[in-house]
């Protein structure tokens, strides 16, 4: 299959899942986030769409380009191993935050995510060096927003 169709695929495929997850937080954010007191440094509402489609542009770009390497397959394994992981525990972070309104079950899975995108670069590296940089910034927004849920739940706890 051509890059530009597995690019296409993985690009629209991310974007759904995370978009499909965050539209919890529209049901949450004009009652419950609104009154919560928040950490310094948290950014606007306003910021939070355009990040997180930017972020799932990038992270479907990077799946994308684990696929179409043509390296050793058990490489290509462990890359989506560790893809298929911190995906799972992204579209968990959003309904535990904003849906169930617990801070604290948010932070359990905020943390692995972390650390999981962390063991999905490492994977991804051997196999892609772009693809592994293509998720440093998703890396670095989740550990900002481990810091604001941290925040959040000193706050508001």
């Amino acid at each position: 299959m051509q890059f530009w169709k597995k690019a296409l695929i993985c690009v629209l495929g991310v974007e759904l899942l995370g978009n499909a997850s965050g539209l919890v937080t529209f049901l949450s954010v004009d009652g419950w986030y609104d009154a919560l007191q928040r950490p310094p440094g948290t950014p606007p509402n306003w910021l939070f769409g355009p990040v997180w489609t930017t972020l799932y542009a990038m992270v479907g770009l990077a799946l994308a380009l684990i696929w179409h390497r043509p390296v050793v397959l058990l490489l290509k394994r462990r890359a989506f191993k560790w893809f298929g992981t911190q995906l799972g525990l992204n579209l968990l972070w959003t309904p535990a935050f904003f849906g169930l309104q617990r801070i604290d079950l948010a932070l359990v899975v905020i943390v692995p995510l972390l650390l999981a995108i962390g063991w999905t670069i490492r994977t991804a590296y051997p196999v892609s060096r772009p693809a592994a940089a293509l998720l440093l910034p998703y890396f670095l927004w989740v550990g900002y927003a481990t810091y604001l849920n941290v925040g959040f739940l000193l706050l508001n706890g």
